[in-house]
């Protein structure tokens, strides 16, 4: 039991810094499962369940700009209008995954996939902060439905493990013309609806087989991976104020080479 715990406080550590991150939370929960894994149909399902944790903290951090039930009717109006662009946004991820996710989940999930799109995903992000191209949304409510929709088609990028869905929608709405922080926050609306149907599709799976330890396990991973995402949150919408993304794709380069030496040569 004491070490299960310890084991969901460290998987939720390691969500929470990276699932708004552009470098894979996916991916380093996968990597970190090399050595500290539940194991089985768990270790699949508590990675997406403590995702949904992370996620929730977007609802609390943006709260006033995602209730659409406030005594301003005209701001409700606006709102209402984002969750629609969130709901277009979010239908190609609904409809691929469910015609491929067992495959990909079955078939991709190794280190060896995630370390070769943490590279490919890097490279592309380093690239598109040398453009240096002006934006033209600067605000997320300018954002048409078009323009959500093939941000939502890419964001389907991110179900090879190793992209990163911060990092394919965030690069996405880049390349459509928004700025660093319209990319950043409808990526993480976009998490909302798109993290709580792959939770809940994974609890229906296999939630009906958990012990009374995993449920704990579950519930300590969630929680855990909440507070550090809301802390993580706020540091990333402060950072990317007054720098770019070219940290990250660096990051994902390196962490991408180690991965692929130490399978080579270590296992």
């Amino acid at each position: 039991m004491f070490v299960g715990l310890i084991k969901a406080i460290i998987l939720g550590i390691v969500e929470g810094v990276t699932e708004f991150l552009p470098i894979s939370s996916t991916g380093h929960l996968i990597l970190v499962n090399q050595w500290l894994s539940f194991g089985g149909d768990f270790t699949i399902m508590f990675d997406i369940v403590i995702q949904l944790g992370a996620i929730l903290s977007v609802v609390v951090y943006f709260w006033p700009r995602l209730w659409p039930f406030s005594a301003d009717k005209d701001k409700n109006k606006i709102i209402w209008n984002l969750w629609l662009k969130v709901l277009v946004g979010v239908l190609p991820a609904l409809f691929l995954g469910a015609l491929f996710g067992d495959l990909i989940e079955e078939k991709l999930f190794t280190p060896y996939v995630v370390a070769a799109m943490l590279i490919i995903g890097g490279i592309i992000l380093a690239l598109i902060e040398r453009r240096h191209q002006k934006p033209r949304i600067h605000n997320v409510g300018a954002l048409t439905y078009r323009t959500a929709l093939a941000i939502g088609a890419v964001q389907t990028l991110a179900m090879i493990p190793g992209t990163s869905r911060s990092a394919a929608t965030i690069i996405g709405a880049m390349l459509l013309g928004a700025s660093r922080t319209v990319a950043a926050e409808f990526s993480f609306f976009l998490a909302v609806p798109t993290m709580v149907a792959a939770s809940g599709y994974s609890l229906l799976k296999h939630g009906a087989a958990m012990s009374g330890p995993e449920l704990v396990f579950l519930a300590v991973g969630f929680i855990i991976s909440f507070f550090v995402a809301l802390a993580v949150i706020r540091f990333f919408m402060n950072y990317i104020k007054r720098h770019d993304f070219k940290i990250f794709g660096y990051y994902r380069i390196g962490l991408g080479i180690i991965v692929i030496l130490y399978f080579i040569f270590c296992s």
